[in-house]
């Protein structure tokens, strides 16, 4: 599985040297799945550690090929039109209930309506269902031996853009971050883990932007989630001299309604205990590993 592509520890660093730029067509109806954005370009897919297998194992029949069934899903509030194989959506075990109970029209053909999903955050996940990853993509860097995002450079467009426009708090927010809540929906472990991945290595991100996606993971995500929210514990706490310098984050705390501020605080009193503790211990009692 495209799994265990990514065995590495997640980074936890909040940097990045490249950015890629991100793609505007998407999965459609008009011609099945769409090539219009997940071509394979010979200047556009560099070695990747993705699958080499196009289509995710779990969606293929005995006999190695996709069955026939599509399902055609009608997502966001414009009631974007997308079409997938059911054999490959149902490697999610929400679809998989969704879909048991429905039953073929007359053209072989399913139908889901899902007005709360971000055309373009489905599309990256219908992506990463069918070829293991989405796009940019994760690149291993053999010299550096570490992971990378993909940069590209195409005729009059800049770098990828990290963020997304989210009509639900109406404004930007980290695409990782709401990929990574819509695969904690979905029952997409994997995706998940790449989501985080490339997470921390953005940088550059302004803090309001941060705090609203901080805000976004943990209204998404159940309290016994310790990936994303540990994430923006690490974030706001090794950046704290830029936090606490920030208006937003004044702003954020005083509206509080969130349990990301108190969560904060217990990280930072930990954090403070263990430089007190490692102060207070004597030299010839520590130990050095």
């Amino acid at each position: 599985m495209f799994g265990r592509r990514f065995e590495p520890p997640l980074s936890k660093s909040f940097s990045k040297t490249q950015k890629a730029n991100k793609s505007s067509a998407s999965f459609s109806k008009t011609s099945g799945v769409s090539k219009s954005r997940h071509e394979p370009r010979q200047h556009r897919r560099p070695g990747t550690a993705a699958s080499s297998n196009p289509v995710n194992e779990t969606a293929l029949s005995p006999t190695g090929s996709l069955t026939p069934s599509i399902v055609t899903l009608v997502i966001g509030k414009d009631q974007r039109i997308f079409a997938a194989h059911e054999d490959v959506l149902c490697a999610s075990p929400w679809f998989q209930q969704a879909l048991s109970g429905q039953y073929m029209d007359s053209q072989n053909s399913k139908r889901l309506h899902l007005p709360e999903e971000e055309p373009e955050i489905f599309s990256s996940v219908l992506e990463y269902l069918y070829k293991g990853d989405y796009y940019p993509r994760l690149i291993h860097n053999k010299r550096r031996n570490s992971w990378e995002i993909e940069q590209v450079e195409e005729e009059g467009r800049g770098s990828n853009e990290s963020t997304v426009y989210h009509h639900a708090i109406d404004g930007d927010i980290l695409k990782d971050t709401v990929i990574y809540c819509t695969a904690e929906k979905y029952g997409l472990d994997e995706l998940k883990r790449v989501a985080l991945r490339k997470q921390g290595l953005q940088s550059g991100i302004q803090c309001s932007t941060i705090l609203t996606s901080a805000r976004y993971a943990y209204a998404n995500t159940p309290d016994t989630d310790s990936k994303l929210r540990a994430h923006y514990l690490a974030l706001i706490i090794r950046s704290r001299s830029t936090f606490k310098r920030s208006g937003t984050m004044q702003l954020e705390m005083f509206n509080g309604g969130t349990q990301l501020f108190f969560d904060l605080f217990v990280a930072l009193c930990n954090h403070v205990d263990d430089i007190s503790s490692a102060q207070s211990t004597p030299r010839s009692n520590r130990h050095f590993f």
